[in-house]
Order: C-alpha cells, then sequence, then structure tokens
C-alpha cells in the first residue's frame, strides 16, 4: 500500500491546523509532510490509530541506517532529531482528536526522543562558513555583464551583499519597493514574501560603492532602458524561446517574478563556481553583514539598528543566530589579549614607582 487514505485525511486536518493555526509556513509544513512519510514507508502506511511504542522505537533503528541521498553518508544527528521531533508533535496532536484519544497513549509518544547524548550532539553549534566582503566583491567582478541575463545576475548578488535580504523575498520584490533616493528597500509584507510576514525598511549596509552602482545602474536600465514599472519585478525570471535547432535557449527577462527562490540559488552556485570561490549561499550573506556589524558598531545604538536593519526585533536574534566570532578572529582576539598593551603596561609602572616611593618615605624599604 502507497497511501492510507485515513492517514491521509488526519494528515491533512493537521497540515491546515499548522499554517492557519500555528501560521508556519510551507518549507516547514514540507519538512513534516516528508517526516511523516518516511515513517509510514516503514511501518507500511498503518493506519495511526494503530500506533505504539514499538513502533517509534523501530523507526529511530531504521532511520539511523538511511543514508543522505546527496553525501550517501548516514543521515546526520540534526535530520534524525529534527525528524523525530516533527513525528512526536504529529502524534502528541492526534492524541487530542476525535477517534483517536481512546486509541493512543500520549506517553507512548516520548518513545521518538533520541538519547541526552544524540540530542546535545545533533544541537551542538558548529562552525559556520561565512564568506568575506572581499570574496563577496571578488566573485561580483567577475561576473560578466554582457546579456541582460549576466547583468540581473551581477545585480542580484550585489543587491544580496547590499540588502542582506532573503531569497524569498528578493525574488518577490517590485521596482516600487526600491528608494534609491534614500538608498533602502522597503520589506512590505504585503507584497513581499517576509519572514514572520514582518513589514520593515533597509537601509544599504556600508559596502563599496561599487556594489551601490551596479545596484544603481540595474534599476535605471530597467527603467529606462525595458521600461519597467513599479509593479514589475526588480529580479525578473529568464524568458526561454526555441531555437533554429528546437532546442530551448535564454532569450531575455520577462514581466514576472520567481515564484521560488531556487533559480537564485543557482545563480549564487554558478558565479562562485565561475569565480573559483568556495560556493555560499544567499542567506550566509546575511552572516557576513552581522561580522562587519560587529566591526563598524562602535555603540550599542548603532549595533541595534544594524540589528533592525536585518529585521530583527531583538538584538539577541543577531548576537545568538549570526553573530558567533569565526575562529580565526577568536584567535587573533586572544593573541590580543594575552599581550599586555602598551598603556597598560606604562600605568601600571607608574602605579608600581608610586607605591615605591611612598613606602620609601615611610621607612619600609631597605637598600644595600
Amino acid at each position: 500500500m502507497k497511501h492510507n487514505p485515513v492517514n491521509e485525511r488526519i494528515k491533512r486536518q493537521y497540515f491546515i491546523f499548522l499554517k492557519d493555526a500555528k501560521g508556519q509556513n510551507s518549507a516547514s509544513i514540507d519538512g513534516v509532510a516528508m517526516a511523516l512519510s518516511r515513517f509510514e514507508k516503514y511501518n507500511g502506511h498503518k493506519d495511526f490509530k494503530r500506533f505504539h511504542f514499538e513502533q517509534a522505537v523501530g523507526f529511530k533503528k531504521y532511520l539511523a541506517k538511511q543514508l543522505n541521498s546527496n553525501t550517501n553518508k548516514p543521515l546526520s544527528k540534526a535530520t534524525l532529531n529534527t525528524t523525530l521531533r516533527h513525528l512526536k508533535v504529529f502524534f502528541q496532536w492526534i492524541c487530542l482528536q476525535p477517534g483517536y484519544k481512546s486509541r493512543l497513549n500520549y506517553a507512548d509518544m516520548e518513545y521518538f526522543n533520541l538519547s541526552e547524548k544524540e540530542t546535545r550532539v545533533a544541537n551542538a553549534r558548529r562552525e559556520q562558513r561565512v564568506p568575506t566582503i572581499e570574496q563577496v566583491e571578488h566573485v561580483i567582478e567577475s561576473m560578466p555583464a554582457n546579456t541582460v541575463v549576466e547583468r540581473r545576475n551581477r545585480a542580484l548578488i550585489a543587491f544580496t551583499l547590499l540588502t542582506g535580504a532573503r531569497d524569498a523575498a528578493i525574488a518577490s520584490f517590485r521596482l516600487k519597493h526600491i528608494d534609491l533616493d534614500n538608498q533602502r528597500v522597503i520589506h512590505d509584507a504585503r507584497e513581499v514574501k517576509v519572514k514572520f510576514s514582518k513589514t520593515f525598511n533597509t537601509y544599504f549596509f556600508p559596502v563599496s560603492e561599487q556594489v551601490v552602482e551596479i545596484v544603481i545602474e540595474w534599476v535605471e536600465y530597467l527603467r529606462s532602458e525595458l521600461l519597467y514599472g513599479n509593479d514589475d519585478p526588480l529580479f525578473p525570471k529568464t524568458t526561454m524561446r526555441i531555437n533554429g535547432r528546437q532546442e530551448f535557449e535564454v532569450s531575455g527577462v520577462g514581466r514576472e517574478c520567481w515564484s521560488t527562490a531556487g533559480p537564485i540559488r543557482k545563480v549564487f552556485k554558478k558565479a562562485f563556481a565561475d569565480a573559483g570561490v568556495e560556493a555560499f549561499n544567499p542567506h550566509s550573506f546575511r552572516k557576513t553583514l552581522v561580522t562587519l556589524g560587529e566591526q563598524v558598531c562602535k555603540t550599542p545604538e548603532e549595533f541595534k539598528a544594524w540589528s533592525q536593519n536585518l529585521g530583527h526585533e531583538q538584538v539577541l536574534t543577531t548576537f545568538t543566530s549570526y553573530g558567533e566570532v569565526q575562529p580565526q578572529k577568536q584567535s587573533e582576539i586572544f593573541k590580543e589579549l594575552r599581550t599586555p598593551k602598551e598603556e597598560e603596561l606604562n600605568s601600571i609602572q607608574q602605579i608600581a614607582e608610586a607605591v615605591a616611593k611612598e613606602m620609601r618615605k615611610q621607612g619600609n624599604i631597605f637598600t644595600g
């Protein structure tokens, strides 16, 4: 059996609950659906009403033996933990639904937990790969700009560095959302795919003037050359045509936004590969900008403004989720801490001389 009609109905109810009651987006719900699909594949699509804790125990063993389709290595502890957490929450929810209350034992859902050791491994913070400003600027400088698609792709990466916008938002921005006079981008949740549907302004981050100019030139090109209006996309999707060999080829750009962020990530992957630089995704640029903020912000108020510019309501979000000190920088800081500064030495020496002078006056120091 490839599916169970009864299970499909309760799953559909749960997905509606996640979307409309919990406010989760489609990507999060897809993750839950994947976890349930894995579990049903393991237990042969048995009715959820027949769930027993032994199924959870067996599924954990089964899942630990599965391989990642991309790396052909065992699934990571983080993946195991996320999958099992989705299942635990789902079964706890259906325990409260009519027709399931009397059939399921709420306490049995605890068997979806990993061991404490495995959970610590799954939740451990690891060194995050973050591109440097120099790497990103090198990639941008290496990108060709002969065709409209090439110009769009170059402006796309420059815009991501300039604003730190998430790829889903970038895919949905229209020309009316960029204000060149005030050097800002308007994340209007009514029209832009903004995380948590939060409206805010992002002012251009202080990166190189070359990056700014590339974005300005692109916007002016759209308006003056392609005659795009305010409601047209800031980064229009690629159009295709059939050539004389009956093959599809790129013909230019249209007047539609990308429906997903997938094409944006492909542009990033190709650009970094062509430039001979380790590949980074669009979201990693946000971490790059946080690193830059830690260097240039001199007061708490400045860093708070920097945090708000990334769309964070709480500055702690910036610190805890993005503001990790990179190992190389950590090493440099501690080298400086281990090296007494000249002014500190002078101050200590002055204090010591003053104390010695006072003790000599009191006859407490004897020489000879």
